[in-house]
């Protein structure tokens, strides 16, 4: 099966346009570290360092990356910087933690897991998080899964209520109750309610939560417990929405919430409106959890399934060259 072989040439070319940022911050600052130059020397790689880490590719992942290009370069004798995007591709493409549905049709449910398939999105206030709720009901009612979302962001009076409006949009259902409810509660009335509607997909909201507020963060294991009283193995997808023009501080809110739950999926988003779409690569190198969804533009479609092979090369304007 080729990779992103699902994907047709809209999909492909709204990709390459969502990382047009990053592709231009970053190769504006490759290109001056090798004009001039007909061999990868230490000029070279402390240029690509500094390039790499304004990208926010983040100061551990850089060099890693630096120090594998100059054993490669050392161990080849001579190397061009012809060869350099190359090797730099290469490279970043093997750091990228590899999702095991990296080649399976975008938005389709493990066969392996019955009805309904549960994801948990937690993460901060303003990263789009409801946004990537709704595109993502969007797009697996797309694929023809029927699905309900759970409001259990009961904290902030207006959270419902945007929540309703993509439910709308993508015109899957949805579960509240009033503001300041339990938000376990929530999750196990929307759980229930799929169980007992044979729903495909469960996908429940949680409160914007501060990655630096524990007491907070212990909410998360509370919803978890309670959605495993119906499905032991619940949820099935923890799923962390990251703001990619954030920057380091997305590599900080990673850090903190993989240190409170168990997540095992990441959604960088806004990634159309930065030049930091390095931060993709450091994230997934440094948690070791894989990329699944990324946010590339304001349409419903513009939520897609990741692929750190297509990612890259779209970075590196490949597209046409394979």
């Amino acid at each position: 099966m080729g990779l992103f072989s699902f994907l047709n040439k809209d999909a492909k070319e709204s990709l390459a346009k969502g990382l047009e940022k990053t592709k231009d911050g970053f190769f504006s600052k490759l290109s001056k570290a090798i004009i001039g130059k007909s061999t990868v020397d230490d000029d070279v790689l402390d240029a690509l360092e500094e390039a790499l880490i304004t990208s926010d590719v983040g100061v551990e992942t850089t060099l890693k990356i630096i120090k594998r290009i100059n054993a490669r370069v050392s161990r080849d004798k001579y190397t061009g910087t012809k060869e350099l995007n190359r090797i730099l591709q290469e490279e970043m493409i093997d750091l990228l933690t590899l999702s095991d549905t990296e080649d399976t049709e975008p938005f389709s449910l493990p066969v392996s897991i019955g009805k309904p398939y549960v994801i948990m999105v937690v993460g901060v206030n303003g990263v789009g998080k409801t946004t990537t709720i709704g595109k993502l009901a969007y797009q697996f009612g797309q694929k023809g899964y029927s699905v309900l979302l759970g409001a259990a962001d009961t904290f902030r009076a207006a959270a419902t209520d945007q929540l309703r409006i993509w439910s709308e949009r993508a015109q899957v259902g949805l579960i509240t109750q009033a503001a300041g409810a339990d938000p376990a509660s929530v999750a196990f009335d929307t759980v229930k309610s799929a169980m007992a509607k044979n729903i495909d997909v469960v996908i429940i909201d949680t409160a914007g939560r501060l990655h630096n507020r524990i007491g907070l963060m212990n909410e998360l294991t509370k919803i978890k417990n309670v959605m495993k009283k119906l499905i032991p193995d619940a949820p099935h997808e923890i799923l962390l929405v990251l703001d990619a023009s954030t920057g380091q501080n997305a590599v900080e809110q990673a850090k903190q919430f993989s240190a409170a739950t168990d997540i095992n999926a990441l959604a960088v988003t806004k990634l159309d409106g930065t030049a930091k779409g390095g931060v993709v690569i450091g994230i997934s190198d440094l948690l070791q959890i894989p990329v699944k969804y990324i946010g590339i533009g304001e349409k419903m479609q513009d939520l897609q399934t990741f692929n750190r092979v297509e990612f890259i090369h779209s970075i590196f304007n490949m597209q046409e060259q394979r």
